[in-house]
């Protein structure tokens, strides 16, 4: 007699990793940053997309983890070759390419910023300090990235990857805390 190679059934009773409302959440905010994160403004090496909003977003609305898992599905998507990333572009070479230090910054910069957001979302403050802090640690992969693959020295890695978007990357961060919140109850009501 065949052994069964399905998983096990887990226990009843026993509640499910992620709910199929979770699992939609995540689909919606993974094609939402897949429709933003292309459109970009090529002001050097690195571009100008919105990326980080629709990052800042899904924290809010979905919390850390399945924020981050619905990043981590966007990243897949680009790298089998589906042009979601800045630029319509895709594939293994943009991701480890110059600016793939930012893409693959946005992982810890979600981590960091939703445990802020987890654990602070009455505090609008506290939620902006931890999506700064976050960013700043995305900001610091990607420079390293993009010197190391640039031939940059720091400083010229600096003007080309974090100067230009600090204002931009700030207003990006009150758009969350500001309608963040709301979008949050509305969807947690319905």
């Amino acid at each position: 007699m065949k052994e069964s190679t399905l998983p096990p059934t887990p226990p009843m009773g026993s509640k499910p990793k992620l709910t199929i409302r979770q699992i939609a959440l995540i689909g919606v905010m993974t094609a939402v940053t897949c429709v933003l994160a292309p459109f970009s403004v090529p002001i050097g090496p690195v571009p100008i997309s919105l990326t980080n909003l629709a990052i800042y977003f899904a924290l809010y609305l979905l919390g850390t983890k399945e924020a981050t898992i619905s990043y981590l599905a966007y990243l897949l998507i680009g790298f089998i070759g589906v042009p979601v990333f800045s630029g319509f572009t895709s594939g293994p070479q943009k991701l480890f390419g110059p600016t793939g230090g930012y893409l693959i910054g946005f992982l810890p910069m979600a981590i960091l910023a939703g445990i802020f957001i987890d654990k602070f979302i009455s505090n609008r403050f506290l939620c902006l300090a931890g999506m700064i802090l976050g960013t700043i640690l995305c900001y610091v992969i990607g420079t390293a990235w993009l010197a190391y693959q640039a031939n940059l020295d720091w400083k010229a890695a600096l003007f080309a990857g974090v100067i230009p978007f600090i204002p931009g990357d700030l207003g990006k961060m009150i758009l969350a805390m500001l309608f963040g919140p709301q979008i949050r109850r509305q969807i947690t009501q319905s």
